[in-house]
């Protein structure tokens, strides 16, 4: 890896502040970890209601945070840009993504967003990283896996059911993402 500072940034749309406090999460996170490593990095954080998702562009790694509602539905600040997402160039950025949900009330919608933002992504050209294990859940269904049904397609949360594995499952996936993404470096 070059000397050069790496720029980082999460973008992430919150309706109840519980995406935009585990993307602040994660940015302590990343901050921590590059820092032990001696990667130079600078990590920003941009909510998407504020900021078009076209300057997630300008960065070497993007992580997008996104949550599920109800019945497997966007939040509201991704409903309100989905169709901007089409236009964003990604040819060959390395993406990372996160999701929040709950799986004992929406067993069948869990993480549903995430899945369909993944799906809108990776026809982009970016390179998607951070798959998640989807051991430790309960949920009957979700758009979220990967096709082997082994993965979440980015980290899995959930603050409603499991609030005391959120810092550690930030924790490991930051670990997994920065050595995914500096390995290609």
């Amino acid at each position: 890896m070059n000397s050069a500072t790496k720029q980082i940034a999460i973008f992430y749309g919150s309706t109840t502040c519980y995406t935009e406090m585990a993307s602040e999460k994660i940015q302590a996170e990343l901050e921590s970890i590059t820092s032990e490593k001696g990667i130079q990095a600078e990590i920003s954080m941009f909510d998407i209601k504020e900021h078009a998702l076209e300057k997630s562009t300008q960065y070497d790694l993007i992580i997008y945070g996104i949550s599920t509602w109800d019945f497997g539905e966007l939040q509201e600040d991704w409903e309100s840009t989905w169709e901007d997402i089409k236009a964003l160039e990604l040819e060959g950025k390395t993406v990372a993504l996160f999701g929040l949900g709950d799986q004992l009330g929406y067993a069948d919608w869990f993480q549903d967003a995430l899945g369909m933002l993944h799906d809108e992504l990776i026809i982009l050209g970016c390179d998607i990283i951070g798959y998640w294990p989807n051991q430790g859940y309960k949920f009957t269904e979700s758009k979220a896996l990967s096709d082997d049904g082994e993965f979440f397609v980015g980290l899995s949360l959930d603050d409603e059911n499991q609030y005391d594995l959120t810092e550690t499952r930030i924790h490991e996936w930051c670990s997994q993402i920065l050595e995914e993404w500096t390995t290609d470096l």
